[in-house]
């Protein structure tokens, strides 16, 4: 009996602490992002500074119909997330950025990314949440989640997972 009270207790623990991690959105439009650069002649390409949280920023880049985003730390380092390397097809990010905090501090991003599947037809997308780790000294992809029911809510349990996580992408 003792033993299922522990178990009982360390799920409950173990749920607890994930519970605890917030969202806060930012927004990725071109609105709320600060134009870097912009050649519309070399394939539309695109650099758009947007908010963040906690001394982040988020750098969204565009290039021949495909889009990424780099994450800025408070130091002003860039880790590249390499989007293009998850989907060679032409593809663009949503219109937010999903912050999942562990009180103030952000450990992870959750960002849509919506990819062609077909590219004869530009109507067949697909639509997926990318799950980045973030942290002062580093962030890359731990996990993409395809069109599932419940597929936000379990972006945010993988997103409170991701530290604990192996890069996925970029690939070395």
């Amino acid at each position: 009996m003792k033993t299922i009270s522990l178990a009982a207790v360390l799920f409950i623990c173990v749920f607890c602490a994930n519970a605890q991690n917030s969202s806060v959105y930012t927004s990725l439009s071109e609105k709320a992002c600060k134009q870097l650069r912009s050649n519309p002649d070399e394939g539309g390409e695109y650099e758009g500074e947007c908010p963040g949280i906690g001394g982040f920023k988020l750098r969204l880049l565009e290039g021949d119909l495909r889009q990424s985003i780099d994450v800025v730390s408070p130091s002003k380092k860039k880790f590249p997330l390499a989007f293009w390397n998850i989907t060679g097809a032409f593809n663009y990010v949503g219109q937010k950025a999903e912050w999942r905090m562990k009180g103030n501090t952000p450990v992870a991003l959750i960002v849509r990314l919506t990819a062609n599947k077909d590219p004869e037809d530009i109507n067949k997308t697909t639509s997926m949440l990318v799950i980045s780790k973030i942290s002062r000294t580093g962030a890359c992809v731990t996990d993409v989640v395809e069109p599932i029911a419940k597929q936000n809510e379990i972006a945010r349990s993988l997103a409170d997972q991701a530290t604990k996580k192996p890069c996925k992408y970029p690939k070395e």
